[in-house]
């Protein structure tokens, strides 16, 4: 895997902010506390009524205040109901996999980003009008999102239409034509001509409406085009934060206004101007402002294409330094990926498992290539080769991938990341940190499954870049050579330690390992490899 930290304030500390009292100097400023006391000398009640309208004030902002906690609790509870209709015995281009089978999958994921997700997936049977299932009807028709994928039907194109009118939310993939998308209640393109006289009497919200829509329409397709799992759940997470409830990882990364231009003025404005003045750096900016903010593959793409050390300083002050965009993202919680317990018939221990990792490394050149991958940013590059060492310090631990990226003007070239390695709690579990093109990435690894004789071995990762409000997981399959296991049992095995991951075989990348001329590998002088075991 190759890829690219602020504390939070406690509650108590917002408190003290929003009563306006100052914490740290030694002196309250609660004005509001302040004004009450001066007060209290003109109050004419007597003792006991002043009781009973205090106690009565108390009692109505109480039940105000529980009437608010559970108005916003109902609301946090109601789930996002997805509805996926797809044709019978529809075949996806991941693998030749069943779209049902993808988008059943793609259910169960989504729950790793919110358990209010309901989603339910349907074959286009269902639609036979001759035998009405009322149940599923009903699921379809109070659906807040509706996708139809690889329906060609006549039959199902116009129960869809006849059944489907209340849907706000339709999005179609692969589907007939005369099925239309609809976001937001607006049909594209249905609803083109009708709008004409919002556009010729200036119908603001209508256009704004409008534009919105577009833009999401195109970050959707865009997604879809790409034919990955992630970015399948990708286009659906688009949709739910645009039209039905914010979705924290997809954090906006657009400029907030006169803050953002006010933060990078005044901090970073020799960074902007070098940037400006590097061509690569200007490149990679106008590169990144094509991307939909939330695109994790089309931003790191722009800068894996373009990195240079002015776009390295540039993000590093503007968004590590000072958060200028004041973002946020942490580590996802799922899945989590227990490591493996045992190697070769022992317990594991924190050195063995950094001796797998260290893998092949002095009897060849690299620790591990990379046969395979699952996020569709980072594990999809050519040529990766996987370097762990134990450091010079006592302790220390690091990781250098070294791979080939064919950047957006058709060059290929060689990149190269350090990681700084801790030990996790577990035997087997790590935390990576790295500093990616300015931007520090902090990663949770699982050492999931190694062969015993080497042959292969299944990382898992999630991570986060804080400041750049991305967070993202993924997993690598590994072997000395870049090729895949050949023999039937190990293939088993490889595919039941996927499913500990929650990864299906056929969402994986395969690594194009051909081709990788002259890799710029070695690691420092006085580096150690393995302590434990021994490779042959």
């Amino acid at each position: 895997m190759i890829k690219a930290t602020q504390g939070s304030v406690s509650m108590e500390a917002q408190w003290f902010v929003n009563s306006g009292t100052r914490v740290g100097n030694g002196w309250p400023l609660n004005r509001h506390f302040q004004r009450n006391r001066k007060a209290a000398h003109s109050v004419t009640l007597s003792m006991p009524s002043r009781r009973r309208a205090v106690s009565r004030r108390r009692l109505t902002v109480t039940a105000a205040a529980v009437a608010e906690a559970n108005k916003s609790s109902t609301k946090a509870e109601t789930p996002v109901r997805i509805v996926a209709i797809v044709g019978e015995g529809s075949i996806s281009p991941l693998k030749s996999t069943p779209w049902e089978e993808v988008l059943l999958h793609t259910a169960k994921r989504l729950k790793w980003i919110d358990e209010s997700y309901k989603m339910h997936v349907f074959a286009d049977r269902f639609c036979d009008v001759t035998h009405p299932d009322t149940k599923n009807i009903q699921i379809v028709c109070n659906a807040d999102i509706l996708v139809i994928v690889a329906v060609t039907s006549n039959d199902s194109v116009v129960w869809i239409q006849t059944n489907c009118k209340n849907v706000q939310n339709i999005i179609c993939f692969d589907s007939a034509t005369e099925l239309v998308n609809k976001l937001g209640g607006l049909s594209f393109p249905s609803e083109t001509e009708r709008n004409v006289l919002g556009n010729i009497f200036g119908n603001s919200q209508v256009l704004e409406r409008r534009k919105k829509s577009e833009e999401v329409v195109q970050t959707v397709f865009e997604a879809w085009d790409r034919r990955n799992s992630d970015d399948i759940r990708f286009c659906l997470l688009v949709i739910i934060n645009a039209y039905i409830k914010p979705v924290p990882i997809l954090k906006n990364l657009r400029s907030k206004g006169f803050s953002t231009l006010n933060c990078m003025v005044k901090n970073c404005g020799r960074q902007i101007l070098n940037c400006l003045m590097d061509p690569n750096c200007r490149k990679a900016l106008q590169c990144l402002n094509q991307c939909s903010p939330v695109d994790q593959v089309c931003n790191y793409r722009c800068i894996a294409s373009y990195e240079s050390p002015n776009l390295e300083a540039f993000s590093l002050c503007v968004l590590q330094k000072n958060n200028c965009l004041e973002l946020d993202a942490k580590v996802p919680e799922k899945p989590y990926v227990s490591p493996m317990e045992k190697f070769r018939g022992k317990d594991l221990c924190h050195e063995t498992a950094e001796d797998l990792f260290v893998g092949w490394l002095g009897n060849l050149e690299w620790s591990w290539r990379v046969v395979a991958g699952q996020n569709p940013a980072y594990d999809q590059f050519p040529c990766q080769y996987q370097l762990f060492y134990r450091g010079k310090a006592r302790g220390s631990f690091w990781y250098e991938p070294v791979f080939m990226v064919k950047t957006l003007e058709g060059k290929m070239v060689w990149r190269r990341r350090r990681y700084r390695v801790k030990r996790g709690q577990t035997a087997g579990t790590f935390l990576f940190s790295v500093l990616d093109n300015g931007v520090v990435s902090n990663e949770f690894w699982s050492i999931v499954d190694v062969c015993e004789d080497l042959s292969w071995g299944l990382f898992h990762y999630k991570g986060a870049a804080r400041a750049a409000g991305q967070s993202y997981t993924g997993a690598v399959l590994v072997s000395p050579d870049g090729s895949y296991p050949q023999n039937d049992h190990q293939k088993e095995r490889v595919v039941a330690a996927l499913e500990k991951c929650g990864i299906k075989e056929w969402e994986l990348f395969a690594v194009d390992n051909c081709s990788c001329i002259d890799p710029p590998l070695g690691i420092p002088d006085a580096s150690t490899l393995h302590s434990v075991i021994q490779v042959k």
